[in-house]
């Protein structure tokens, strides 16, 4: 149940369902959350409304990921090298993705009514 938010540039514009695409089709082949888990916005501001690090592009982008705690090393390898690989069809190099994963326990989501995750039969597998 990731909630994720995209960060990048105005070259963007145009293709942002393709943006959202890209990292929602990484979140599903890595984390193997069903199809219907979608919670992705993307932030798309001019050059002077951000900084981005010394040596990158427009094309910088960040990708924050907020999901349960509990996925293995191996799903969040995974997990970035989906990023990195969908993100490539839109022209960004991999040396200017940023990804960075929140991880929250399950009793700190307040789902469905505002019952805690923990309390919740998700329908999926956190420990993937």
């Amino acid at each position: 149940m990731p909630s994720t938010r995209i960060t990048t540039g105005i070259w963007v514009r145009g293709s942002e369902a393709i943006a959202i695409d890209a990292v929602q089709r990484a979140l599903l082949t890595s984390l193997n959350i069903p199809d219907y888990d979608r919670d992705i916005v993307l932030d798309v501001y001019e050059s002077y409304q951000r900084i981005i690090p010394t040596g990158r592009s427009n094309r910088y982008t960040r990708v924050e990921i907020t999901m349960f705690s509990g996925r293995s090393l191996d799903a969040k390898k995974a997990l970035y090298r989906a990023v990195v690989e969908n993100l490539k069809v839109l022209g960004v190099p991999p040396s200017e993705i940023k990804i960075v994963l929140i991880e929250i326990p399950p009793e700190n989501w307040g789902l469905r009514e505002g019952l805690p995750a923990s309390e919740i039969d998700l329908g999926f597998k956190v420990n993937v």
